[in-house]
This record gives structure tokens, sequence and C-alpha cells, in this order.
């Protein structure tokens, strides 16, 4: 929204009938697919004069499809939608002269239903894109925590994902734009920031010079003002000793961190594409916790991909139990049209899917509840978010939620407390 901001538009809820409206699709699942696609369709029920601009993820890789979906006005790629506002008003111009002609009937070769119905297609191949798009870098969290997007694309080609279609090759953000950024931020008084990408551990691997995320994050750790500086999702191949120690020398680094694992069964990984065995995770999980103090690990994990049988569920779910991590985000599989993952032989059915994801479900809550429980009684450092019902909530440096009843404002302030009790997976804490 900020292209149109500077556009001099005005930013405007649904209901306060606008004349554009812009829909960025994601395309992670099929559910999101079909979401993106109900969400384009439903716009224009209440406004038939709407514009409809499609943008994003599923709009990239799927551009014959949103063809035939009349309620939308423009298609653009993830490369074209940084010039979003400059294609609506050329869409705004052409209609305007196509509406003009048709009521002073001098149209001449305008079919009249053709011109009030064909969308506009506007999708780059993403794959030639080599350099990194700053447009839409930074997205805020209240005024506590800054989203820092340091790297796009990703080359890993996993068998179930379209990601590599829809966001292209790896790219990495000039250091020197992330410092400037960060350093900005600083002055705003926000403590934390989150380096987010499709890969960033990937992050460099572009660059001439030998500059990685491990020298990056040194750099960071060096900007006074961040408290903290937390890590999005990390493909486990980064984590060696020399990555572990550099880190964890870096006393803003957060102490949590996201490794994205999808199954714990060898035989599983490999048909997924995936660039690494449960061997060489375990080392990575004991290596992390060999030089971080109550390091939390969290991680991504597929149940019923295709050709998932009752044995290697079992040696995921042992091995799953083995790293106990602290919260695992579980997805069931849904084949993706297009990738190879689709046309595998052997695909597990919904109820065997909903049995397997509901056992990690509860595997899951369970080793939340006992890491809490390490905590009770003990001093916690609380950076706090927001405020509920007098209620405050905040999260410590290894991403553990804790609840605190004041009166007083703690937004933005990190705070010493005193978890006490655990209940549901959320902790409830007092001053000491």
């Amino acid at each position: 929204m900020q292209k149109f901001e500077e556009a001099g538009y005005t930013i405007c809820k649904v209901d306060e009938n606008p004349n554009i409206y812009v829909v960025n699709t994601c395309t992670v699942t099929n559910i999101a697919d079909r979401k993106s696609r109900q969400a384009l369709r439903k716009v224009k029920e209440k406004n038939k004069d709407l514009i409809v601009v499609a943008v994003g993820c599923y709009a990239q890789i799927a551009k014959e499809k949103l063809k035939t979906i009349e309620e939308i006005d423009i298609v653009l790629g993830n490369k074209e939608k940084k010039d979003i506002v400059q294609y609506v008003e050329n869409y705004l111009e052409k209609k305007n002269k196509e509406n003009t002609a048709i009521k002073n009937k001098n149209a001449q070769n305008i079919d009249e239903k053709n011109a009030e119905n064909e969308n506009e297609i506007y999708v780059a191949d993403i794959s030639k894109q080599k350099d990194f798009d700053e447009y839409g870098l930074v997205t805020y969290s209240e005024k506590t925590r800054a989203t820092i997007k340091i790297q796009d694309g990703c080359n890993n080609f996993c068998s179930y994902c379209l990601i590599p279609y829809a966001r292209g090759r790896i790219r990495s953000r000039n250091k020197d734009s992330i410092i400037r950024e960060v350093t900005e931020i600083s002055k705003k008084g926000i403590k934390e920031i989150v380096l987010t990408g499709i890969h960033i551990a990937s992050y460099g691997k572009d660059f001439e010079e030998d500059y990685k995320l491990i020298d990056l994050l040194e750099d960071l750790n060096k900007i006074d003002g961040i408290k903290r500086i937390r890590l999005g999702s990390l493909e486990p191949t980064i984590v060696t000793q020399e990555f572990a120690s550099r880190l964890s020398k870096l006393e803003k680094i957060c102490n949590q961190f996201h490794l994205s694992l999808q199954s714990g069964c060898d035989e599983t990984l490999k048909r997924m594409n995936r660039k690494y065995t449960t061997e060489e995770f375990r080392k990575v999980a004991e290596i992390l916790r060999k030089y971080f103090k109550d390091v939390n690990l969290t991680t991504d994990i597929i149940v019923g991909f295709p050709g998932e049988t009752e044995k290697e569920f079992n040696n995921t779910y042992k091995f799953l139990k083995e790293i106990a991590f602290y919260k695992m985000h579980i997805f069931k599989y849904s084949p993706r049209e297009g990738t190879v993952a689709e046309k595998m032989p052997n695909q597990v059915d919904g109820k065997t899917k909903d049995e397997r994801s509901q056992k990690l479900i509860e595997l899951s809550n369970k080793n939340q509840e006992e890491y809490n429980k390490k905590y009770l009684g003990k001093i916690v450092e609380v950076l706090f978010e927001e405020e509920k019902d007098g209620i405050w909530s905040g999260y410590t440096k290894n991403y553990i939620k804790v609840n605190l009843k004041s009166d007083e404002n703690l937004e933005n302030q990190i705070i010493d407390v005193i978890p006490e009790k655990e209940n549901s997976q959320i902790i409830y804490a007092r001053i000491p």
C-alpha cells in the first residue's frame, strides 16, 4: 500500500467503498490457493465497478487460471507489483477511453462485453530476475518489532513446493541497505528485529564477495538501540560448529531457532528432495544446544507425504520425540499442481493424515508444556508488546509467551518477571 500512499491515494477498508482493491495472493498450500481465488471473486459482490488487482505468489504461477475469473481486472507477477500504481492508472485510462467510445457510439473494433470483462495479465518470468527487489521490505508489529526482508527466492526445488517458480532463484539484499535500514529502525525506539526471506540460509551466496549470513549478523549486532536479533526459518545445513560458535558470541541473537525439518524419516526426506538426513539434523540440534543455553527449537512437519507408510511415520514420531522441539507446525500434505510430488504413487488418504497430524499436535503440546514448566519460579526477561483487559503479553528471548497483569503501560519495555503458573501453553508471571 506504500506505493499508493506515495501517489496520493487514500487507504481504506472494504466497507468504505474503495475504487481499487488489491489482493496479495499466497501459494504456500492448496488451501492458500483456494482462499486467494475466493477473495478475488468475493470483493465485487457489493461493488461491481471496483477495480480488482491480483498480485503475489499465486498470481505469479496461476495466470492462466486467473484469466478465467472475470471479477479480476489486473494480474501482476512478483516482479511487476512494485509498479502497481502505474499498471492501475494505465488500466483506468484505457477503460475510460473505451467507456467514452462506447457511450458515444463511436467505438471501432470494440466488443462492449469483452471491454467490461477482459482482465489484463502482466507476469514476467521470475526465474530471470537476478537483482533483489527492495520494494516493501519492512513490516512493523506495533512499536516493538520490525521484520526485515534480507533475501528472496529459493534454489532447492523440493518435490512438494512451488516457491522457486513463484519467487525465483536466490537473491540477496545489499548489506549496506540492510544496515542502513536497521540503523533507522533503532532510532525509532524499536528493540527487536526479525530477519526473514524465502531461504535466509542462502544469504550472500549470490554475492561476488565472501559475505554470508553470519557476517551480516555480526555487523547488525553492533548497531546501538537494537536489543534483540531474531532469525526467521533456517535451513538446517547452515548450522556448523563455526557458524554456531560465531553466532553464540553475539549477545543480541535470540536463542530460538526455527529449523525447517519436514520429516523425521530419511526415506521420506529423500522423496521430498530435502538436502539432509536425520543424522545430519540430529547433529545440528546438538550443536545449537552446545552453544546456546536454554535454546528453543521449533520446526515444520508435513504428514501424509506420498508413500509415507506407517513405519515411516513412526520413525518420524520417534525422531521428533528425541529432538524434543518446543513447538511443531504440523501440515497435512496436499497435492500441488505442477509439482513432482503430485504425480507420486501411493498418495495417503485423508483419514490417515488426520490421525497422524493429531498425534504430532499432541506431542508438540506436551513438549511445550514441559519446556514451559522449567521456567516457573525463575526470573526471565520479557519484551512486552500488547495489552488486553489489563493483561500484558510479550516474549522472552527464546520466544516463550508470557502474560503479566499490570495497570502500567509496558509497551516496548524489557522487564524481568517470574513465571508462576502455566495454562494451555501460556505462562502467567508476576513482578519480582
